[in-house]
């Protein structure tokens, strides 16, 4: 390898998708995969043990999730340049990828072609936000941001909860709970709790992994 190679860390779970991409991007001239990592924590130490020049992340990692770990990375390491490598194309997760500081998003359909530009391209400075990508970020943009409250709510909505379980879960009156239900499925743009869910689930607004963790 040259020195003028762009130095790459590889973050993601799936073993045999992360051994794939080592693979691929070793054998392209002026690529260098210098780590990888299979989980949140995990990245963070290689990151701080390799400062690549370029992160390729997926969003769905144990222990930390792929936004946590582009906010917890740029707060040390502010030009930091990452790409988002994954499988998820809601809305709100491209939003917060975005927000986080990712200069890239592209769906694991992409080919190696587009892959390798994309690096290139991050590397020099550019962003890459495939037109899909965007059109689906600008719908983001032109919605109403979901409170705290109303997203708590939301949450436990797409756990099953009814209204008086709500309540009781976040220490409010079931009238509070019904006039945030109100509220949130306005934004949403949808007219029952299933669609909420639905909605909820699809967009990204609440990740599938947190609903894993039970709640105490």
């Amino acid at each position: 390898m040259t020195k003028e190679s762009i130095r790459v860390l590889v973050v993601e779970d799936h073993h045999v998708v992360r051994q794939g991409l080592v693979a691929l991007l070793n054998v392209v001239d002026g690529l260098e995969v210098v780590g990888e990592a299979a989980d949140g924590v995990e990245a963070i130490a290689q990151f701080r043990k390799h400062q690549p020049a370029i992160t390729l992340i997926d969003l769905r990692l144990p222990r930390l999730s792929g936004v946590e770990v582009i906010e917890r990375i740029r707060m040390e390491t502010p030009q930091a340049r990452f790409i988002v490598l994954t499988t998820y194309d809601g809305d709100e997760d491209i939003y917060r990828a975005l927000q986080a500081g990712a200069r890239a998003y592209l769906l694991k359909g992409m080919t190696s072609e587009e892959l390798i530009a994309t690096i290139r391209a991050v590397h020099a400075g550019k962003s890459h936000i495939p037109a899909a990508i965007a059109e689906k970020l600008a719908e983001r943009m032109g919605t109403e941001e979901l409170t705290p409250r109303e997203f708590e709510v939301l949450e436990q909505i797409v756990r099953g909860k009814s209204n008086r379980e709500i309540g009781i879960e976040l220490a409010i009156s079931e009238a509070t709970v019904k006039t945030h239900i109100n509220s949130l499925l306005g934004k949403l743009g949808v007219t029952d709790r299933t669609q909420a869910a639905t909605a909820a689930i699809q967009r990204g607004i609440v990740p599938l992994e947190s609903l894993r963790k039970p709640k105490s």
